[in-house]
């Protein structure tokens, strides 16, 4: 019977790693259109460069997500004083940092549900 549960859970984490990967990608684009809309990017340090492992991906990600968030509160500060009049587009930046932090916690928690259920596994 342990075999059974053993497949169903090689099955989910197989589920999950697809999940991450999608949410990843997500926040890839989201971190490089955020790179494309500054003015001083540098070129050749997008996110989608060859990668250097796990660890730089998620790092990546994380400042990605960041920058989001970053960019929300400066807009939501220039709306307070004035300079920005068009709530729509604050509004818009919030939602977004939104976005980005919600996936983030939600790769986490697949993150950390996949490592327990592999530390769960029989060696």
């Amino acid at each position: 019977m342990s075999g059974v549960s053993g497949i169903g859970g090689i099955q989910q984490i197989m589920q999950m790693r697809a999940q991450i990967i999608e949410k990843n990608e997500l926040l890839q684009q989201l971190h490089s259109a955020q790179s494309a809309q500054q003015p001083g990017a540098v070129a050749g340090t997008d996110a989608a460069a060859p990668a250097g492992g796990f660890g730089d991906t998620l790092r990546s990600a994380l400042d990605g997500v960041s920058a989001v968030q970053s960019k929300a509160e400066g807009i939501s500060a220039a709306y307070e004083r004035g300079d920005v009049t068009d709530v729509a587009k604050v509004m818009l930046a919030r939602q977004e940092a939104g976005v980005a932090f919600e996936a983030t916690l939600q790769v986490r928690n697949k993150l950390l549900s996949a490592y327990q259920d592999i530390m769960r596994m029989g060696v």
